[in-house]
């Protein structure tokens, strides 16, 4: 495996450990040339994951895209990067369960789910790319949504 940061393909493992429930294995790696250490992930190779977009074009299933999408919504909030890869595991997993090809609608979906769960700014930060709001009165009925349900939830934690 190549360094990062030279470019080097001399490097050695120094620790490996499970990772995503034991379907990966994360490795800690140092560069033998400039000494800068990296993380690497080892996954087993499975069948492809299709993501059928709304424009009916395909693609296959990219957790960088999800990873990306979760990094903004939950810029500035107090959500680990280890929950997000979480939620991006959950939603792979459950797309994985409905079958070789998933439609993004379903991924959004999922996403919003979890968000929905917890944080509500995240969420709605989330909700406004993927339903693409186009004004703010789209932002109002969304929160007020939210709103409702906390109300008959019973209220915020």
């Amino acid at each position: 495996m190549r360094c990062p940061y030279c470019r080097d393909s001399n490097t050695r493992v120094v620790d490996s450990r499970d990772a995503e429930g034991g379907f990966a294995v994360r490795r800690r790696r140092e560069c033998t040339a400039c000494s800068q250490r990296f993380t690497s992930f080892e996954r087993m190779d499975s069948v492809p994951l299709v993501v059928v977009k709304r424009d009916g074009s395909r693609q296959p299933f990219d957790r960088a895209k999800v990873i990306s999408g979760l990094s903004k919504a939950c810029a500035n909030r107090p959500i680990t990067d280890e929950e997000m890869l979480r939620i991006c595991d959950e939603v792979e997993e459950a797309a994985r369960g409905r079958g070789a090809e998933v439609s993004s609608d379903d991924v959004g979906k999922d996403v919003l789910a979890h968000l929905k769960q917890i944080d509500e700014v995240a969420y709605v930060r989330f909700a406004s790319v993927y339903r693409e709001f186009s004004d703010v009165t789209e932002f109002e009925r969304v929160i007020q949504e939210l709103d409702e349900t906390e109300r008959r939830v019973g209220g915020r934690g």
